[in-house]
């Protein structure tokens, strides 16, 4: 990787002169530290009473929600100093993380993500990374592949039929990372926050596709399918 733990320690004190954001920080973290890429994204902002995007687009579809078209990402394991360079460029940037490199999303109600993360601690079972939205989402970092395997596996594990609030984010997909505001309605945060065992081999889906499906669907007011997998265990 690009710099060391020790290299964060002085972006942190000296060199946060250089960064001037808590977005800055926290790319070059995410690049140096964590190994992925970071690209930086517009804001929300309020103008004459409603929130509009700061990319400029009258009918933006995802305000403070995208990348900007004119800035240049930051690849993972870049140096420090270009990782600081390059946000520098872009001022006020929020940090997006593209989806379908080194992670895949599961993206679930935030209640049954709690849930889920209790269930799943309790069992043993590895975890990655997990970001919770200012809207109430739990987001689940999962090995890449996920989006396009969801389907099959949640037919493989008799979950197919079901009530599920659960949907995957894959190529072409970003996610805000913390500490960024999500579209003007409030920062991203950390429930379970990257660690250096999880965040370049994020576990794969079908570990946790169980328990992320059973507590969905008992969020929904469902009820388990006969023969679902709960986590490598029968659903009850």
């Amino acid at each position: 990787m690009g710099f060391t733990i020790g290299g964060i320690r002085d972006l942190r004190s000296g060199s946060r002169r250089r960064v001037r954001s808590a977005e800055g920080t926290a790319a070059a973290e995410y690049t140096g530290l964590w190994g992925w890429d970071v690209v930086p994204g517009a804001r929300a902002v309020r103008a004459g009473g409603r929130t509009v995007c700061s990319c400029g687009a009258a009918n933006c579809p995802s305000p403070g929600a995208h990348p900007l078209s004119f800035a240049r990402g930051v690849p993972a394991g870049a140096t420090l100093e270009k990782a600081v360079a390059a946000w520098a460029e872009t001022p006020g940037a929020a940090v997006l993380l593209p989806v379908g490199r080194s992670f895949d999303v599961l993206d679930v109600p935030q209640e049954a993500g709690r849930g889920a993360l209790v269930r799943l601690e309790r069992m043993g079972l590895p975890l990655g990374p997990v970001a919770a939205t200012p809207t109430g989402r739990a987001l689940f970092f999962v090995a890449p592949g996920a989006a396009e395997e969801l389907p099959d596996l949640l037919y493989r594990m008799g979950w197919d039929d079901a009530d599920l609030d659960l949907r995957p984010l894959g190529p072409g997909d970003h996610v805000t990372a913390p500490p960024s505001d999500l579209g003007g309605r409030g920062p991203m945060r950390w429930l379970r926050p990257p660690v250096l065992d999880t965040a370049g081999c994020p576990p794969q889906a079908r570990l946790l596709l169980g328990a992320l499906a059973y507590v969905c669907n008992r969020a929904s007011g469902g009820r388990a399918a006969a023969g679902a997998v709960v986590s490598g265990l029968p659903g009850r």
